[in-house]
């Protein structure tokens, strides 16, 4: 049975890959959504040699005669098999399969204490018109540190992350970027005043208004904040991260 084990493990990989990409959209949770075909075809391919490693392995062995038929050097070494060690390399691959990881959330939020949402003070186009307007967190971040126009003052706004409690009692609605996956993740947050924080880590849409502190571009403007008139529960979307 062991000599099945690199076509285990091939067939294994690619079913995990397959179950995240082509039959869910978990794939999401580690990589930009315009990578997907790229997975699919990874995934079918690795099942392909999967398949095609365990029919040369069923196809009966030719001996040389004289052979007695054992899998035996003669110095008692098995050749041809997987040794049971290798076994752990399936681990991976089944947890995987069946166990996909969750996306990030406030351990990674938390890492990043003071990552910038844009380079440099200048002006913005014009919100849309309307209140409330949607906005990312990194719309709303660039334009709160950066804006010199101050576009945000006056207006309601409408943003969509996680919860992050801080030591000191504050919290912060955030959400992670990534501009490729999961690996090269940063992460924006906003300050919340006059809203009761819900429990780590549960997504929540919040409006309200941008309160002004700190001179733009300055360290002091970092995290902006903003002074919540409502807050609503709700699920995590499908893909949770905003990209560039």
């Amino acid at each position: 049975m062991r000599r099945y084990g690199p076509a285990l493990l091939l067939l294994l990989s690619g079913a995990a890959v397959l179950r995240v990409s082509l039959f869910s959209d978990l794939y999401l949770r580690y990589v930009q959504q315009g990578l997907c075909p790229y997975l699919i075809a990874s995934g079918v391919l690795l099942a392909a040699l999967g398949a095609v490693s365990a029919v040369r392995t069923r196809a009966p062995e030719r001996h040389d005669e004289g052979d007695n038929g054992d899998d035996d050097d003669g110095h008692g070494h098995e050749h041809g098999r997987t040794p049971r060690i290798a076994w752990l390399l399936a681990v991976p691959a089944a947890v995987l399969l069946l166990f996909p990881p969750p996306a990030l959330g406030t351990y990674s939020a938390e890492r990043e204490a003071a990552e910038r949402a844009a380079q440099g003070v200048g002006t913005f186009p014009a919100l849309a018109a309307g209140d409330p307007v949607d906005l990312t967190l990194g719309e709303f971040t660039s334009r709160a540190i950066y804006d010199e126009n101050r576009s945000l003052k006056g207006r309601t706004v409408r943003l969509t992350g996680f919860v992050v409690r801080g030591s000191d009692g504050t919290w912060y609605l955030a959400r992670l970027r990534i501009t490729c996956c999961a690996a090269d993740a940063s992460t924006y947050k906003v300050r919340i005043e006059g809203a009761d924080a819900p429990e780590d880590g549960q997504w929540v849409t919040l409006t309200g208004t941008w309160r002004p502190h700190g001179a733009l571009g300055s360290d002091e403007a970092w995290p902006p904040v903003l002074d919540a008139a409502s807050l609503t529960r709700v699920k995590q979307p499908a893909n949770p991260y905003e990209r560039r």
